[in-house]
């Protein structure tokens, strides 16, 4: 009889055990998820800034060809990134520098201004 005891005590624990490690996984849930967007969040930062160095290549390589660079900068980069793109070219003799900025989306949008990637390409001028 003490033994059935026992056991029957046994299982009637690990039913509560179950509900609070349920509990508990809730409770990290929130954690879980504020990290994931975070690690989604850097990698939208590291994207704007890759697509912003393409967009300052294809600015420059557009402006040493004395073509227009807005349209080049736009162009290269991915489509709903091209509106929050824009490229400034400064002509240097011999050479032409391009700046791009490109703003860096939200992983939520209306929370957060994470300001723009920026990155400059110099191309020596085609005549």
């Amino acid at each position: 009889m003490g033994e059935s005891a026992v056991r029957g005590q046994g299982r009637g624990r690990a039913g509560r055990d179950r509900g609070q490690v349920a509990l508990e996984y809730l409770g990290f849930l929130p954690i879980l998820l504020i990290v994931a967007l975070a690690a989604v969040q850097l990698g939208l930062v590291a994207y704007a800034a890759q697509q912003a160095g393409t967009a300052a290549r294809a600015g420059a390589r557009s402006a040493s060809l004395d073509e227009g660079v807005q349209g080049a900068c736009q162009n290269a980069v991915s489509d709903w990134l091209a509106d929050g793109t824009s490229c400034s070219p400064a002509d240097l003799g011999d050479e032409v520098r391009v700046t791009s900025s490109v703003t860096i989306p939200s992983v939520i949008p209306g929370v957060g201004d994470f300001g723009q990637a920026r990155k400059t390409a110099t191309m020596p001028v085609d005549h």
